[in-house]
């Protein structure tokens, strides 16, 4: 599994480093991908739809997130 910060982007190189992490994997593949606003969070969740992933989101206590995609 891939790991991807982006912590204190601002949109949109949240989802374009998302984007990038992508198709950088395999099929089958998954990237974790940690991000610290909400709006971030939507943005690259509705990015990874978009892209025929499936995307799972985990707050942490901290108030970031988790976003865990798999591809395919």
């Amino acid at each position: 599994m891939e790991h991807l910060d982006c912590r204190g982007l601002s949109c949109p190189l949240p989802v374009v480093e998302a984007r990038k992490g992508i198709n950088r994997l395999p099929e089958g593949g998954s990237l974790q991908v940690l991000l610290d606003s909400a709006t971030a969070r939507d943005n690259v969740s509705r990015m990874a739809a978009r892209e025929g992933c499936e995307a799972q989101v985990k707050e942490l206590e901290n108030g970031e997130f988790v976003l865990t995609i798999r591809k395919g």
